[in-house]
């Protein structure tokens, strides 16, 4: 008897664990409005008033929060799958083009079935040949890159924006959007506390349990999503101020959930739904900033390509080398090369190439 008593006991515990940890989850993924709204209600319920005049619960403000109203500078193609969300961040231009023209001639011109030239597209638009040219290139680019994803449709992915960034004396900062998440902190006096449930009938003393319970978890969110931000712009600064992706620096979930002494699944939901405004006004997923090496070398490589159009796999892999310090095989730039739709030499050439650069000997 005794023997499933324990049994029991510990079942009891182990549902109470995994229930908790399914909860922490769902919180981790929440999007920032959702948990704004759960902020109210707790904050709005009568036991937070009383524990807060009882001075059980306390508050602070939260470290160094700054806000911000959520505003979107630019227009940004939205693909099935992750792909490569950075095609356009950091390119002002591309982005002060689009504003001045407007989301619907943008589409219009730009991403629609019809074909023009770009001088039809520069005239229509009110932009230059040039910037026409350029528009272009970008938007086939971003279908090039979507044709590598699987053929069976997905969902379309939605985001929730946290914060924006700003750049204040060369240094990302942080400017959140939803004020009462990151208005304030809670911490608790355990000795007022124990006191309290000591004279409480045990059903209400489980409903004080519980609301800091909720309270407790939704802490852990903020100050865990918070650290996530931090090391974020201190990783991926010289990103963030220039706006080139190829200076974004390798970082991997399981490295940053190292570093923040978390399940590296914290890590993995936290980022899976979140988005963050960029210095250039453009909304990007948090996993941009989590790009493997391979991913950094293709950009790279895509880069170089485009400004030498007559080199060689070979003179690729050695003009890496020269501007970034990597190393990669003939082989491996082919393979990336094919991977971006980059023709060969000759191919990639196209019109630009008789001005451009000598290629470099094999």
């Amino acid at each position: 008897m005794a023997k499933m008593g324990l049994s029991f006991r510990l079942a009891t515990r182990t549902a109470a664990v995994i229930q908790g940890r399914m909860k922490l989850a769902r919180l981790m993924e929440m999007p920032e409005a959702e948990l704004e709204d759960l902020a109210r209600r707790l904050e709005g319920s009568p036991l937070f008033e009383r524990l807060s005049l009882a001075g059980i619960l306390r508050s602070s403000e939260f470290p160094a929060a700054r806000f911000a109203a959520r505003r979107f500078a630019g227009y940004g193609l939205r693909m099935s799958g992750s792909g490569l969300p950075e095609l356009m961040d950091g390119n002002c231009d591309l982005v002060r083009l689009m504003q001045g023209m407007g989301q619907e001639r943008f589409e219009e011109w730009f991403l629609g079935e019809k074909s023009f030239s770009d001088d039809e597209r520069a005239r229509n638009c009110g932009i230059t040949v040039e910037e026409a040219r350029l528009l272009r290139e970008f938007a086939d680019r971003a279908f090039i890159q979507g044709e590598f994803e699987t053929s069976a449709p997905a969902p379309e992915k939605v985001f929730s924006a946290v914060a924006g960034i700003e750049i204040e004396g060369d240094k990302p900062v942080l400017a959140f959007f939803h004020r009462e998440i990151w208005k304030k902190r809670y911490s608790v006096d355990q000795e007022r506390l124990a006191q309290y449930l000591a004279a409480m009938a045990p059903v209400e003393a489980g409903k004080v349990r519980n609301l800091l319970h909720r309270l407790d978890i939704v802490e852990q969110r903020k100050t865990t999503l918070y650290r996530l931000l931090e090391e974020i712009l201190r990783s991926q600064a010289d990103y963030l101020r220039t706006g080139e992706p190829e200076r974004r620096q390798p970082l991997t979930q399981r490295s940053l959930a190292a570093s923040l002494q978390v399940d590296a699944s914290v890590i993995n939901r936290l980022i899976s739904n979140k988005s963050v405004q960029m210095p250039w006004g453009i909304e990007t997923p948090l996993e941009t900033f989590f790009p493997s090496a391979k991913d950094i070398n293709r950009e790279r490589l895509y880069v170089l390509a485009g400004e030498h159009p007559g080199l060689s796999d070979t003179a690729l892999a050695r003009e890496l080398e020269r501007v970034h310090g990597v190393r990669l095989s003939r082989r491996s730039i082919a393979q990336y090369r094919k991977e971006l739709a980059l023709g060969g030499r000759g191919q990639r050439a196209g019109p630009a190439a008789e001005s451009g650069p000598a290629p470099l000997a094999d």
